[in-house]
């Protein structure tokens, strides 16, 4: 598209002897006679350079400049003043008020035009320089948008499956759905004595050492990290990301845990902390989604299956890790167990028959 020319002027002669000295350079001309319409001529038309006379009635060339450069979209549009007041405090005015180049009457067309092709080259960067600007800005705000959707994700998700999560719409991601899942709850046996009589720097430092070893494991096993309160912590697997052995992940996490506490174990009994970990696994069916309010969400798990897994875990003696029947019957191949007992459960109708995994088959 050509250049745009606005020419302003309160003698229409003066209009026509600049539009003629303009008409030969392929530019778009709109003229103006006074203040008042040249502001609105440069709203209207958005003029590329404006060659704007000193003297007019209404509102002065100075005035124009300065109201010019107040607006956010007009405040980069080349200014040339054309006037016959050519004094040094007249020169100093106008560019004080904002103008970009000051062309004395009667003019050289040839230095009036070449006024005009440098101002229309400061415009052309300055264009440039914005477009820049607005690409860069997008560009961070994308970047922050990603940084803060996977810190978003690794509050539930292990570091290697974020990445790939990412990739897909997140938010179509975590709409509610139902999935088979395979739960797992852990707890402290021991816990609520020990914190009745421990400093809070002693509970502090357990739980963070104890939280550490913990989480690396659900890291490892790419399970999804729903909560944990205190020594009490839950994960599934199955979600959001599909996992087809997500029952023997579980499982094999659970027996590391379990290797592990078993070396903290070491350490707390030289401190005289009485703690052993618990274990309950059910795997089932579950409705899973963001839950919470604006401003604070969380990713969950709901159904019988969470109860089962919790209500086990509250059964397990410490070292032990229980499964209901119908989730060892997906590992049975894997895992020997002690034998069965019943138990009735909170909030179960009917007992439960659980089986404690006393080791994984060689």
């Amino acid at each position: 598209m050509p250049n745009k020319i606005l020419i302003v002027d309160d003698e229409p002669f003066n209009l026509d002897l600049l539009e003629q000295e303009l008409a030969d350079q392929d530019y778009a001309i709109e003229r103006a006679s006074d203040g008042v319409e040249a502001l609105a001529k440069v709203e209207s038309f958005a003029p590329d350079v404006v060659l704007l006379d000193y003297m007019m009635p209404n509102m002065n060339g100075i005035e124009v400049v300065k109201r010019m450069r107040q607006e956010e979209r007009t405040k980069s549009i080349p200014v040339i003043l054309v006037t016959a007041k050519g004094s040094q405090e007249d020169k100093v005015r106008g560019l004080d008020a904002g103008a970009d180049d000051y062309v004395i009457k009667p003019f050289d067309s040839f230095e009036l035009l070449a006024r005009v092709r440098s101002m229309l080259r400061i415009k052309r960067l300055h264009d440039s320089l914005e477009e820049l600007n607005r690409s860069l800005a997008d560009r961070v705000a994308a970047q922050v948008g990603e940084i803060q959707r996977m810190g978003r994700l690794k509050r539930y998700l292990s570091p290697q499956i974020a990445d790939s999560v990412l990739e897909k719409d997140e938010e179509n991601l975590f709409k509610t759905h139902r999935r088979e899942i395979t739960v797992v709850f852990l707890d402290l046996r021991g816990f609520t004595a020990f914190s009745d009589g421990a400093e809070p720097e002693e509970i502090m430092d357990l739980l963070r050492v104890y939280h550490a070893e913990m989480g690396r494991l659900i890291f490892k096993y790419e399970a999804t990290l729903e909560r944990f309160a205190g020594d009490g912590i839950m994960a599934f697997l199955n979600d959001p990301v599909p996992c087809a052995d997500h029952t023997e992940r579980a499982v094999r996490m659970a027996v590391e845990m379990r290797s592990c506490a078993k070396e903290l174990r070491e350490t707390w009994r030289k401190k005289g902390y009485d703690l052993d970990l618990g274990i309950g696994i059910a795997c089932s069916y579950a409705t899973l989604g963001n839950v919470g309010f604006e401003g604070r969400m969380d990713y969950g798990a709901i159904g019988n299956v969470t109860n089962l897994a919790s209500r086990l875990c509250d059964e397990a003696k410490g070292g032990q890790i229980l499964v209901n029947q119908k989730t060892l019957a997906k590992v049975e191949q894997l895992v020997e167990t002690d034998p069965p007992q019943e138990l009735q459960l909170k909030g179960f109708s009917r007992a439960i028959i659980a089986y404690n995994i006393a080791r994984l088959k060689a």
